[in-house]
């Protein structure tokens, strides 16, 4: 069975998202996310622009300013609901963890 697309998402999905609370150029991502991440996560420029027409497309994102080619974007409702949703699901994840091996254990 085909996966639903945003049903969950992957850390370059969820980055993405997370930096565009405020308004943001695709290069400020390419920027913010590695920095953010202390370098564990990293977005490449192909993957940047194709997830945020993905964004544009399903609502999760809104396109604010275009200026020839750089194009800038904002999390929509609907993008802040989606990153709640992982969030909670991420926090479910951890939870289970430490149920099983116990607070504090790396």
């Amino acid at each position: 069975m085909p996966r639903v697309k945003f049903q969950t998402l992957t850390e370059q999905m969820f980055y993405t998202l997370l930096c565009l609370k405020e308004e943001c150029y695709g290069m400020d991502i390419l920027d913010k996310v590695p920095a953010m991440t202390k370098g564990r996560v990293n977005v490449g420029s192909g993957t940047l622009y194709t997830l945020l027409e993905q964004f544009l497309e399903a609502g999760m994102i809104s396109e604010t300013k275009v200026e020839g080619r750089k194009r800038s974007y904002i999390l929509s409702e609907k993008g802040r609901e989606m990153l709640e949703k992982e969030y909670g699901r991420i926090c479910a994840q951890a939870e289970d963890y430490r149920q099983i091996f116990g607070e504090g254990r790396r």
